[in-house]
């Protein structure tokens, strides 16, 4: 039997020194399961492109491009929800695998919601599970992982919708 690899795509955030450091301190912790893609690092900031003379419009294609292209090709979405509201590039990306049929995982450590009775239930409803910290994470990703029979389909994984 061939061992797989899992890819990951991972939305979140990265417009501050802060967000950029934790999606880079989670990744780290996440590629001891699976290989990830994260936006800042593997594809392109709309910023720095800007910055070395590409048109905002010419960046804003590449950088849509490029992140679609890597969340057609992933196997899974991690996506970061924390903050006052949930950043609406995130918000796009899990619609986005969701619509894809890929699973969707949320991680979500800030206790703040948009909504009183919690988030928008179209983000509930696109994600698997949502993981109240680091640890439940990396453990919902490693038994994701474990799940996956040779042929590549994940038939183990019970659904879930809070993991603290």
């Amino acid at each position: 039997m061939a061992i797989m690899t899992v890819t990951a795509y991972f939305a979140a955030p990265l417009f501050n020194d802060m967000e950029r450091n934790f999606n880079l301190v989670v990744t780290r912790k996440l590629e001891a399961y699976v290989e990830v893609f994260l936006p800042q690092r593997d594809g392109g900031l709309l910023m720095d492109l800007v910055k070395n003379g590409t048109s905002p419009d010419e960046a804003a294609k590449t950088v849509f491009d490029m992140d679609r292209r890597a969340m057609e090709s992933a196997d899974i979405l991690i996506a970061v929800l924390d903050g006052a509201k949930i950043d609406e590039g995130v918000a796009f990306e899990i619609g986005y695998m969701f619509g894809l049929g890929k699973y969707c995982i949320g991680y979500q450590s800030d206790m703040r919601r948009a909504l009183p009775i919690g988030n928008n239930p179209m983000i509930t409803g696109s994600l698997a599970t949502i993981c109240a910290n680091t640890d439940a994470l990396l453990s919902t990703v490693a038994e994701y992982c474990q799940a996956i029979p040779g042929d590549g389909r994940n038939s183990g994984i019970t659904e879930r919708r809070l993991r603290a």
